[in-house]
């Protein structure tokens, strides 16, 4: 498997499973409260202590949104105003859009740095989080990493969009894995028209 591939499934799986993880932890954090109101559970609630589930939720989605973040380039998924870009020439769009896209690189490699020297400034030091007691630099990490990540992300459109002209371009009724038959839109049509006719004859 092609290097850029692994790394894209890697990024997805990793999303995929902190965003199912963190959905489940405040499910079990919500029902472990309501049960705590219920005094045949109250002793055995009170001996599970979650106190730590919120935290841990947060740093979850801190994660998942910077490398979310990286993801919403790769696949074009950011909300962008290309009102007034579509007007110009074509070769001006051209370079407009390069333009951005390596604005973009700058800016997230300059987070990245900024984020990495503030890490690193973290490692010799021994803060660790309020209720998990980790040390706050695993926390910070993800701004270098998902930064670093996101800059690779927006060089590697610039540099397909420098070669073929396209960005990467967001389908909502795609899903991912799924092939669509070639012959999807006649099947459907057809089931149509049997259903209108078994309706109009039962009527």
């Amino acid at each position: 498997m092609h290097p850029l591939r692994i790394l894209d499934r890697l990024e997805e799986i990793l999303i995929a499973s902190l965003m199912a993880g963190a959905t489940l932890l405040i499910f079990v954090a919500v029902v472990h409260r309501y049960a705590s109101g219920i005094d045949l559970l109250y002793p055995v609630t009170t001996a599970i202590h979650l106190s730590w589930a919120q935290e841990l939720c947060i740093y979850m989605f801190v994660w998942m949104a910077k490398f979310g973040a990286a993801y919403g380039v790769r696949t074009g998924i950011h909300v962008g105003v290309d009102v007034a870009v579509n007007q110009l020439p074509p070769a001006w769009r051209s370079r407009v859009v390069l333009f951005g896209l390596l604005c973009g690189a700058l800016f997230t490699v300059i987070v990245g740095t900024m984020g990495a020297r503030f890490v690193y400034g973290l490692v010799d030091t021994d803060q660790t989080t309020p209720d998990l007691e980790i040390p706050s630099w695993l926390v910070y990490l993800a701004i270098p990493l998902g930064s670093y990540l996101m800059c690779f992300r927006f060089l590697q459109v610039a540099w397909s969009f420098w070669r073929t002209g396209e960005l990467p371009h967001h389908d909502p009724g795609h899903v991912e894995g799924v092939v669509e038959s070639p012959h999807a839109a006649e099947d459907l049509g057809q089931e149509l028209a049997n259903e209108s006719r078994t309706g109009g004859s039962a009527r």
